[in-house]
């Protein structure tokens, strides 16, 4: 298990671009989309040492950006999707969101938990 991306809450994915490229330095990013499962706008930034950041602006977000809790969730690149969910499930999490597949990784599934760390999302490995 890998961590793959962290995802980042936003009111504006533009302005909360500049904010990651002034402390991070070679960024590629993809263009824009928007996700019709999560309702939400997506860009995904990395980072020249292959680190994620997920910048996630819609009404998914809009009571964690209300707050000023912008980190939304850590994603974690798995081998079995199902096992890794019942290992959380036996450790009290909470699955928020059943696996499936997305367009944004290539039809890969994912699913996201409720941990005592937070939202956790899955992305099964290619």
């Amino acid at each position: 298990m890998r961590i793959h991306h962290i995802g980042i809450a936003t009111d504006n994915i533009e302005k909360a671009k500049q904010y990651v490229k002034y402390f991070v330095d070679d960024i590629v990013e993809c263009k824009e989309v928007y996700h019709p499962l999560q309702q939400a706008k997506l860009c995904m930034l990395t980072t020249k040492q292959g680190i994620g950041i997920e910048l996630v602006e819609g009404e998914v977000v809009s009571k964690l950006v209300k707050k000023r809790q912008y980190l939304y969730h850590v994603c974690y690149e798995v081998d079995d999707i199902y096992e890794t969910i019942k290992e959380l499930t036996d450790l009290g999490g909470l699955v928020i969101s059943e696996p499936k597949e997305v367009v944004w990784f290539n039809k890969r599934r994912v699913a996201f938990i409720m941990s005592d760390l937070g939202i956790v999302e899955v992305l099964e490995k290619s």
